[in-house]
C-alpha cells in the first residue's frame, strides 16, 4: 500500500533516527519543512521533502493537503483506559468541597473503580474499552500505555491484562501494558499482605504469561512506600520489565530517587516537587511525564514544567485518561492544557506529546516523529494558520484526517 500527501502547508516534527527524545534545551524547537510531501508505503513513512523534490509516481493514491500541517500522531504514555462505569457521582462531591482523599478513604476513588471492574465480564470490558479507544484514535492518539489497577486481587488483575492484550490484537495503534497492581489496599487485605500478593504471585505469574510491558507502583503517603516501588522495581527487573512509577501527586516522599536508581522509564505526575528531586533528574535518563489534565480535573497544584527547563529536565505530557481523576484522552485537549497552564509554547507542548511521549513508553524507535522507517501515524489537520491554533481553539476539533499504518481511520 502506497500514499502520498502532497502539498503539505507545514510537515512538523522532523528528527534523525538518533534521536529518541527531545532534550529540554531543543523542546522550545520543532523542525518543519513548508510546502512538503510525504510518501507513506507498507504503512511507514518512506520519503519526505520538498513539492519541489516530489517523486513521480503513477497510479499512487493521493491526499492533497494544501493549507494544512502535518503531524506524528499522539503518544500518550499514561492512561488507565481499561475500566467500567464512571465517577461523576466523586465528581459532583468534589464540586461541593469533598477531597479526591475524602473520598478514597470513604471507600470511593480507586475502589470504586475496583468495585466496577469486578462486576463486568471480560467480553463486556473489552468492548467497552474498544469502543473508547476508538474514540481516542479519532482524536489522533496513535500510541497509547494502557495500565491495570482498578482490579486489586489476582482475577481482576488478569481479566485486565487479558483485555488489554485484545485491544493489542485488534486495533492498529501501538498499545503497551502496565502492571498496576499496587494502585491501591484493598478492603479485605492488610496492605503488608496484599502487597506480597501483587509481587510474588500477580506479578510474578503475569510476567510468565508475557502479559506485561511495564510494571508500576502509586509511591504516595498513605498508599505505597518508596521502600515498597524499590522491591517492586527489583522484582520486576528479574523479568526483564522495567517500570513506570507514580510519584510526587500530592507528597514528595523519594519516590523519583527510588525510580531514578532504579533505572524507571518514567515518574508521572510531579505536582508536589521540591530541589531535590529537581537534583536527582538532571541528567538521569528518566523521564517525567506531567499530567495536567488530573490537575485541571482535581483542582491540585500543576506540575512546574518551567522549572524543569529551567534545570535542564526534559518531560512528555500524556493524558492520565481515567475515571476518577482525569476523564478525557483528548490529547488535543491536553496539549492546550498544557500550553494555558504548565505555561509552555505550542512547540514545548507538541514535543512533550510526541517523541517524549513515545520515549515514555518506549515506541520512540517506531513513532513520535516524521523519520523514514517510522510507522505512518500521522494527523493532518484542518485548514490553520499555525500550530499555534491547536492550543488556542481548546474546544475544537482540528483534525481533518488521522492516518494509522498509513491508513485513514473512520
Amino acid at each position: 500500500m502506497s500514499k502520498l500527501i502532497i502539498n503539505i502547508k507545514k510537515l512538523l516534527q522532523i528528527r534523525d533516527k538518533k534521536t529518541s527524545f527531545i532534550s529540554a534545551c531543543e523542546m522550545n524547537n520543532l523542525p518543519h519543512i513548508n510546502n512538503a510531501f510525504l510518501l507513506i508505503e507498507n504503512g511507514k513513512i518512506s520519503d519526505f521533502g520538498k513539492m519541489s523534490e516530489t517523486p513521480k509516481i503513477n497510479n499512487i493514491e493521493t491526499i492533497d493537503a494544501k493549507n494544512k500541517i502535518v503531524l506524528p500522531a499522539w503518544c500518550d504514555s499514561h492512561t488507565h483506559s481499561v475500566f467500567a462505569g464512571n465517577r461523576s457521582d466523586e465528581y459532583m462531591q468534589r464540586l461541593d468541597g469533598v477531597s479526591y482523599q475524602e473520598i478514597a478513604a470513604n471507600g470511593g476513588g480507586i475502589l470504586k473503580s475496583s468495585m466496577q471492574i469486578n462486576s463486568v465480564s471480560e467480553d463486556d470490558l473489552f468492548l467497552d474499552s474498544k469502543r473508547r479507544i476508538k474514540t481516542l484514535i479519532g482524536y489522533g492518539t496513535g500510541s497509547l500505555e494502557i495500565k491495570t489497577g482498578y482490579g486489586l486481587n489476582y482475577e481482576a488483575e488478569l481479566k485486565m491484562l487479558k483485555v488489554i492484550k485484545r485491544l493489542k490484537e485488534s486495533l492498529p495503534i501501538q498499545i503497551k501494558s502496565t502492571f498496576l497492581g499496587a494502585h491501591a489496599i484493598p478492603k479485605n487485605y492488610e496492605k503488608e499482605d496484599y502487597f506480597k500478593l501483587v509481587i510474588n504471585e500477580m506479578l510474578e505469574d503475569f510476567a510468565k504469561m508475557k502479559l506485561i510491558d511495564f510494571v508500576d507502583i502509586f509511591c504516595e503517603k498513605n498508599y505505597f512506600s518508596t521502600e515498597d516501588t524499590r522491591l517492586i522495581c527489583d522484582k520486576a527487573s528479574q523479568f526483564n520489565i522495567p517500570s513506570k512509577i507514580h510519584v510526587n501527586q500530592f507528597n514528595s516522599i523519594g519516590g523519583i530517587k527510588v525510580g531514578v536508581e532504579c533505572g524507571s522509564l518514567s515518574v508521572d505526575h510531579l505536582e508536589v516537587m521540591n530541589q531535590s528531586d529537581i537534583d536527582i533528574l538532571k541528567d538521569s535518563n528518566t523521564m517525567p511525564v506531567l499530567l495536567p489534565g488530573c490537575s485541571f480535573f482535581l483542582g491540585i497544584n500543576y506540575a512546574p514544567a518551567k522549572k524543569l527547563l529551567t534545570n535542564g529536565i526534559p518531560f512528555a505530557i500524556a493524558s492520565d485518561f481515567n475515571p476518577g481523576s482525569s476523564p478525557t484522552g483528548n490529547m488535543n485537549f491536553i496539549v492546550s492544557l498544557a500550553c494555558n497552564k504548565l505555561g509552555i509554547s505550542a512547540e514545548q507542548a507538541i514535543n512533550a506529546a510526541t517523541l517524549n511521549g513515545a520515549y515514555a513508553m518506549g515506541v520512540d524507535k517506531k513513532s513520535g516523529s516524521i523519520c523514514k522507517g517510522k510507522f505512518a501515524n500521522l494527523i493532518i489537520t484542518e485548514d490553520i494558520n499555525s500550530i499555534d491554533d491547536i492550543p488556542y481553539y481548546y474546544a475544537d476539533n482540528l483534525i481533518n484526517k488521522v492516518l494509522i499504518n498509513g491508513k485513514e481511520v473512520n
